[in-house]
């Protein structure tokens, strides 16, 4: 608890003691990268910075790389990495690099789906640095984490969910988070765009529980809840990654689940009748009660629902074959463990993992892969399941993930956060293809790609829905004038991320970060208004 209670006190008493490190009211014309380099060594210990010309820049680079597609090529890399130790080192970089003109990405586990955590792909490139927060990784589970109390956690950015997980259960294990299943993603990127998993049906989100976060702004400020102000704890809370700031932590609060959960993968081919049983799983996995959560994940020509019930194989068992009898589910598919042991499972698919398998924060780099997602809110005929699933003859690497939403999910009202695909969605589809590392991904992007296409017809529209942590540069890109990025380009991809929301992230982007110093190919544009350049800042007068 030393560093956050350190981190506390530097929010309110941190004064940045360099003279001739003033933060100008934009960032310089033209970037001045050796000012910048050297303004960092000035202020940041030079081991943790890492430049192009650096044996191991290459490495450090690719450590937070979980697609080599998008690892970066020689034209699209960082002039730079900051791997900071601490919130000092990430306001030193952000003061730097306004000083200079050289604009930020920041990174935590690095599953960006379009690398834009590590890259850039705007025409004619673009001086940047990365920041990488995975050595911010601390998670101290609050004293009061005992029950009829209230839970909390602060948690860094850096940390993963499966580092979050772990250290959460291991000091109860009648206590969780809801968030997602794949343990070496970066809480800071996770909670920023949302955060969809096993326990949304019953808690909501990830960011339905965040209390409170710790923020470096465009500025070089460290700002809490109370400091930064209430518009712009909204657009962090699941308005993408990068865009208003730096969370360096956040404060989540807890949940209780019971101490022996329930785990299953039940698996049917078409030819078991797979299609009829997803028929009706439109219908059922929105509105079964909220302890259980049942996902489907469709590859070739098997799927496999895979379920968490918060409770015992014999009550749920029952409650199936009333409710779900087309599934056919049976005690013989139980497995009966802690929360803690259901989250290794669901990534490994081995009943027998070692929770201690949570805290890998590696992932291979063999594969290669392409991702798309989209909203469904009325259920897809049996008759046009057969057609879609005449797609996956076609490409045998193509995959599906179904995620039920309803519950709690469908409560809060759309604008409570940015994340707005709540009342009337019946699931998400996340589409993904893979290749293997080094080969020919063309005819897997054009597959994906047409079948994307092919399922307009079933899908959302005006807008055609997409969540932002499965980012997707085909929808869209920023168009860059006068050195800002433009509003207009940024609604053709932000309204199918944010829907309504969308407007709003922009305000609070033009009142916080008026010269769009964080910015990348999908970053919130500034939304200027009533002819002010420079909009407001939220909770200062300029």
């Amino acid at each position: 608890m030393a560093m956050f209670r350190g981190l506390a006190s530097l929010a309110l008493t941190l004064t940045f003691c360099c003279s001739y490190l003033t933060t100008p009211s934009s960032a310089a014309a033209t970037p001045d990268s050796d000012g910048f380099l050297q303004c960092l060594w000035g202020n940041i210990p030079s081991g943790l910075i890492y430049t192009q010309g650096a044996s191991n820049f290459t490495d450090v680079l690719a450590s937070s790389v979980r697609n080599p597609r998008v690892f970066p090529g020689d034209t699209a890399r960082p002039l730079c990495i900051v791997t900071a130790a601490d919130a000092t080192h990430v306001q030193a970089a952000v003061r730097c690099g306004r000083a200079h003109g050289v604009r930020l990405r920041v990174r935590s586990g690095g599953h960006d789906y379009e690398g834009l955590s590590s890259r850039s792909v705007l025409p004619g490139g673009e001086a940047f640095a990365v920041v990488d927060l995975a050595a911010l990784r601390a998670v101290a589970v609050g004293s009061d984490a005992v029950w009829p109390l209230a839970p909390t956690a602060w948690v860094e950015s850096g940390a993963t969910l499966g580092e979050l997980y772990y250290a959460v259960a291991k000091n109860n294990s009648e206590l969780a988070f809801p968030a997602g299943i794949c343990p070496t993603i970066g809480v800071g990127g996770h909670l920023s765009g949302g955060g969809i998993g096993m326990l949304m049906r019953k808690f909501g989100l990830a960011v339905d529980n965040v209390v409170d976060a710790r923020l470096v702004n465009a500025d070089g400020d460290l700002l809490d809840r109370a400091g930064m102000g209430e518009d712009l704890f909204w657009a962090i809370r699941g308005g993408g990654g990068g865009n208003f700031g730096i969370v360096v932590a956040w404060k989540v609060s807890l949940v209780k689940v019971p101490s022996t959960v329930t785990a299953f993968n039940v698996m049917r081919t078409v030819d078991q009748g797979a299609i009829d049983v997803l028929t009706r799983w439109q219908e059922v996995g929105p509105t079964l009660p909220v302890d259980i959560n049942i996902r489907v994940i469709v590859m070739g020509q098997q799927l496999t629902f895979q379920s968490l019930y918060l409770g015992k194989c014999a009550d749920v068992v029952p409650m199936l074959s009333t409710l779900f009898p087309e599934l056919g589910m049976r005690s013989s598919d139980c497995l009966e463990m802690t929360w803690l042991q259901s989250v290794a499972f669901f990534d490994s698919w081995n009943p027998n993992a070692p929770v201690e398998s949570l805290l890998n924060r590696r992932t291979g780099l063999s594969t290669f892969t392409k991702n798309k997602s989209d909203y469904v809110k009325q259920a897809i005929p049996k008759e046009e399941w057969q057609k879609i699933f005449g797609w996956f003859a076609m490409n045998g690497a193509g995959m599906l993930i179904l995620e039920p939403h309803g519950g709690f999910v469908g409560t809060v009202p759309a604008p409570a956060t940015p994340y707005p695909h709540r009342t009337g969605v019946l699931y998400n589809i996340q589409y993904i293809v893979f290749w293997p590392s080094g080969g020919d991904g063309t005819a897997a992007t054009s597959w994906i790609g047409s079948f994307y296409d092919f399922m307009g017809q079933y899908v959302s529209n005006n807008p055609r829905e997409a969540y932002v942590n499965y980012r997707d540069l085909d929808i869209g890109q920023n168009e860059v004038v006068n050195d800002v990025s433009t509003f207009d380009s940024g609604r053709v991809w932000g309204e199918r991320y944010f829907a309504g929301n969308f407007r709003r992230l922009a305000a609070v982007k033009a009142a916080v970060d008026p010269t769009d110093f964080f910015r990348n190919e999908q970053s919130i544009p500034p939304l200027f208004q009533q002819g002010n350049r420079w909009g407001k800042r939220l909770g200062k007068h300029d």
